[in-house]
């Protein structure tokens, strides 16, 4: 992977975000466990997803580049209210960079992997067209 491969697929994330985004590969959660298991290895139309991947000063759950996709898993913390308003900023600073991002809950994921997956699917299809 050349240099200028990095810079853009990390979008210029700094050392301390990759440390911490090793820390988080070596503790994911159960709900995020359950869905790695599904995306890694590209398990879903041969697309290559990372987990807990830098992007600039964020640490995206799931990261597929060739489609700038972000899936995030949100726990219980993300329904505070001072939470929604960082994830909502978030968002946007990540949409800077025109990648999209999709969520689903700890609660979706762990009881419902298949409707999860059906819904990335189509996702994924969409974006792959929107590519053509």
């Amino acid at each position: 992977m050349s240099l200028s491969d990095q810079v853009s697929m990390f979008y210029n994330a700094k050392p301390h975000i990759f440390e911490k985004a090793k820390y988080l590969r070596e503790n994911m959660t159960m709900a995020e466990l359950k869905l790695w298991e599904v995306l890694r290895n590209k398990q879903v139309q041969g697309l290559r997803f990372r987990a807990q991947h830098p992007i600039d000063i964020f640490i995206a759950d799931f990261y597929c580049h060739s489609l700038k996709l972000v899936i995030e898993i949100d726990g219980g913390i993300h329904l505070n209210a001072e939470q929604k308003e960082y994830d909502i900023g978030r968002e946007a600073e990540i949409n800077h960079w025109g990648i999209k991002i999709i969520r689903f809950t700890n609660a979706e994921v762990e009881k419902d992997i298949d409707q999860v997956l059906l819904h990335i699917n189509e996702v994924c299809n969409k974006l792959k067209s929107d590519l053509k």
